[in-house]
């Protein structure tokens, strides 16, 4: 196992340092520079957006709001990256990563607006349920005419999401209940693969119905007691920026020879936990019944700043204010529950071992959605359906007991294949992109509420939504 452990790391190294770091930024430059800093120009856009009512359709059908297919990709953004991988940042690459994961989350946000329009655009009816579906396998069929690519891409994420994203958060939870309560990693991994079996086996109403309950509360309570971590240090938080700062560029000592892995460790982690351009939230996006795609992008856009100005940087805040990070050998969730109990007292311990539990669970549910859609993309069967089921949960026991380093290794491998296949073929696509985004501004600019329709884009092909009869609700094509 250590054989395969290194040789997953020496792969994991040539990757992020050689290849993905110059994909990641440049393609998110690019996208950010042509657009005109969207993600920032528009930022009351995503606020508004997510608010929208869901469009019904001719048969009477609701489908997903923006709210719900925002809460399904933050369900999967919000999880143990924020906790357990911002500490793993600190430890292995100084305070320094931590201002490296917010520059990949502004960057990335912009490829994050334009892979998720691109969903929308692509996106197609399961003709069971009546619900939407979509993301990259979709608009890599449809978009660049190359099926093969999007098969290829399909059983990626099927693997990374389903299996090997699952086993960290599985990791993380049964870490933190060993660490607070001393409970047996064992049992707790069987109880979690039980209450995921629950849950996958009900479908995508049930997933969302959990999602959009358990995701905003979790979310606000971190925030809350990151808020009084910073209250009770209120006198060192100036310099626990500032250290982010100096360490970031070398300038803090103690950290001086670590940039490369300040700016390696932001990266992976930064993209681990915000998912930015690496194609996981567009399967998400695909679902909201909106009147325009870049809608959906906007509200993408927003869960990337929330995940890693907001919530990643309330764990950075909570690391920092404490020495644990100086004086432990902990570096994952343990850490940061080492870190609150410095502040606040064993009781602090307890609580984030409930938060874990409950950002972890709702990231499986929701990363075990992306797998499903790309199944049905692959093949739609209930057969072999039910049999991915089955592997998710057995990948969840695995996870449960493995180590740490080993599920977070295979995490950084997949997860980089996914975002290079993903990045290049957004690139392409740029040329949809483009218009569709011309089309929203021109709308806004007059003062309507963006509606789209594919005949508003010259050489639009293949496309199953977007017609003359299927915008039905009202309510969305009015000011």
């Amino acid at each position: 196992m250590e054989i395969f452990s290194a040789i997953i790391g020496d792969i994991n190294h040539f990757l992020y340092t050689y290849l993905l770091i110059y994909v990641l930024v440049g393609i998110g430059l690019f996208f950010t520079i042509k657009t005109k800093f969207i993600q920032f120009r528009l930022f009351p856009d995503m606020l508004k957006t997510i608010t929208e009512k869901a469009e019904v359709d001719a048969d009477g059908r609701k489908g997903i709001s923006p709210f719900q297919a925002f809460t399904i990709s933050a369900a999967s953004r919000i999880g143990t990256g924020n906790i357990a991988g911002v500490a793993t940042a600190i430890a292995l690459g100084g305070p320094g990563a931590v201002f490296w994961m917010w520059m990949i989350a502004l960057i990335g946000a912009g490829s994050s607006l334009i892979e998720s329009t691109l969903a929308q655009v692509y996106k197609t009816r399961d003709a069971k349920t009546g619900a939407f579906r979509g993301g990259p396998a979709y608009y890599m069929e449809r978009g660049l005419k190359k099926r093969w690519l999007g098969v290829v891409f399909a059983i990626v994420i099927t693997i990374t999401y389903g299996f090997v994203f699952n086993a960290v958060q599985a990791n993380t939870i049964t870490i933190a209940f060993e660490e607070s309560f001393g409970f047996d990693r064992t049992v707790v991994g069987i109880i979690l693969a039980v209450m995921t079996a629950t849950i996958i086996f009900g479908g995508l109403k049930r997933i969302v119905t959990i999602t959009q309950t358990v995701v905003p509360v979790m979310a606000i309570a971190y925030i809350i007691v990151a808020i009084i971590v910073m209250i009770v240090n209120f006198k060192e938080l100036p310099g626990v920026f500032l250290l982010i700062f100096k360490s970031a560029f070398g300038f803090e000592e103690a950290f001086a020879g670590m940039i490369g892995a300040a700016v390696l460790q932001g990266i992976k982690r930064g993209l681990f936990s915000n998912e930015a351009g690496i194609g996981s939230a567009p399967n998400a996006a695909a679902t909201a019944a909106v009147s325009h795609p870049v809608k959906q992008g906007l509200s993408q856009s927003l869960g990337v700043f929330i995940d890693t100005l907001l919530v990643c940087t309330a764990t950075a805040a909570i690391v920092l204010l404490s020495d644990a990070y100086r004086a432990s050998d902990a570096a994952s969730v343990n850490l940061t529950q080492l870190s609150l109990v410095d502040s606040l007292g064993e009781w602090a311990s307890i609580f984030l071992a409930i938060a874990v539990f409950l950002f972890a669970y709702t990231t499986i549910i929701g990363n075990y959605y992306y797998g499903e859609t790309n199944m049905e993309f692959l093949k739609e069967n209930k057969v072999i359906l039910n049999v991915f089921r089955l592997f998710v949960v057995g990948f969840v026991l695995f996870g449960s007991v493995a180590k740490v380093q080993i599920v977070w290794d295979l995490a950084d491998v997949s997860m980089a294949v996914m975002a290079f296949i993903n990045l290049i073929a957004i690139l392409l696509l740029w040329k949809v992109a483009k218009p569709v985004i011309d089309d929203y501004m021109v709308q806004r600019k007059a003062g309507k509420n963006p509606v789209f329709y594919k005949k508003n884009v010259e050489g639009l092909e293949d496309l199953e939504c977007w017609g003359d009869d299927f915008h039905h609700t009202d309510d969305n094509v009015k000011k």
